[in-house]
């Protein structure tokens, strides 16, 4: 089978197409056909080794996995003989975990792995479109902001993976909702539900002396001592995208009543991500979530979508395809 080999840590010049050899599912397996993955910010670590913590997850000296990829959407091609979660010719979407391997024609996964069948009325790239933002964005602010109706909430970066389903995620608990974004994004985001639209390259949010329940910094290029006073007295910084402030986040939050959260959303028990997948499945069915996709590019071409998404001016997601695809 075809898929898209990283040996080593570099530019995008290290994904390479090669012939692989296809896998065979165990007892408690199954094989996944791949119709759809995507290429995001937060998966560029994976092939780049930066920041370099990450390494404590991708490899240190090189990638431990050579196929990389997370998101995906598929069918199931066959199943072990101890499968009982799924059938053959199921449409499916989700993602690999840290062990990868989307980026390829063909992946075997553990039947308990964060798969749940897809939604009905949406294709395979509009399904794996929704599975990073939508998830991380169920997670912050369900689970770290404990989000409720009425609040406000203010989400940087509201025109990317993450931020596009953040905003429609944060409306659909009924939050007032503040965008913050380029020029040339104000009328997506607006057109996602976001009650107001800050340009940053007009506006500082910080100045203009306005408070808001939750902040929620979904690319990590704000700060918990830039944002802090921009919330009220019991708000909470969401942090999906900065681990390196860590450090300053903790520290700052340790002597105030406002705090500052960091959490990477895959490092969870599938079970709990299976969950939030239903969960996003009946929203998307629903019409509460729309997919945002901005490219999408063939296998072949996944270090062409890695540079696009290295350049930082994506808006929502970049998906990429694979071949069988158009038999959908």
């Amino acid at each position: 089978m075809k898929a898209i080999v990283c040996t080593k840590y570099g530019p995008p010049e290290v994904l390479q197409l090669q012939e692989v050899e296809k896998p065979v599912p165990k007892d408690n397996e199954v094989l996944i056909k791949v119709y759809a993955a995507t290429a995001t910010t937060s998966g560029l670590a994976g092939r780049k080794g930066e920041p370099f913590f990450a390494r404590l997850f991708t490899g240190l000296t090189k990638p431990k996995k050579n196929i990389l990829g997370i998101e995906l959407a598929g069918e199931i091609e066959a199943v072990g003989k101890d499968v009982t979660l799924f059938r053959v010719g199921d449409q499916i979407f989700g993602h690999a975990g840290l062990g990868f391997g989307a980026y390829a024609e063909f992946i075997s996964l553990p039947e308990e792995a964060a798969l749940v069948i897809k939604p009905a009325n949406r294709t395979y790239e509009e399904s794996v479109a929704v599975v990073e933002g939508g998830l991380t964005a169920l997670h912050f602010f369900r689970d770290k902001g404990t989000i409720e109706s009425g609040q406000e909430v203010l989400i940087i970066g509201a025109s990317g993976s993450v931020g596009t389903a953040a905003v429609q995620v944060a409306k659909y608990f009924g939050a007032e909702v503040t965008g913050v974004c380029s020029t040339t994004n104000i009328d997506l985001v607006k057109s996602l539900g976001a009650d107001k639209v800050i340009d940053y390259t007009q506006e500082d949010f910080s100045k203009d002396g306005v408070t808001y329940d939750i902040i929620f910094d979904t690319l990590g290029k704000s700060s918990f001592s830039h944002s802090k006073g921009s919330l009220k007295q019991k708000g909470v910084y969401l942090d999906s995208g900065g681990a390196a402030t860590i450090f300053p986040m903790l520290w700052t939050s340790m002597f105030g009543r406002k705090k500052a959260i960091i959490k990477a959303t895959y490092v969870r028990p599938a079970k709990k991500i299976i969950k939030d997948l239903v969960i996003l499945k009946e929203l998307i069915e629903t019409g509460k979530i729309q997919s945002v996709i901005d490219r999408r590019y063939p296998l072949e071409q996944t270090a062409e979508a890695h540079r696009y998404v290295e350049k930082g001016h994506k808006k929502g997601n970049v998906v990429i395809t694979v071949a069988h695809n158009s038999e959908a």
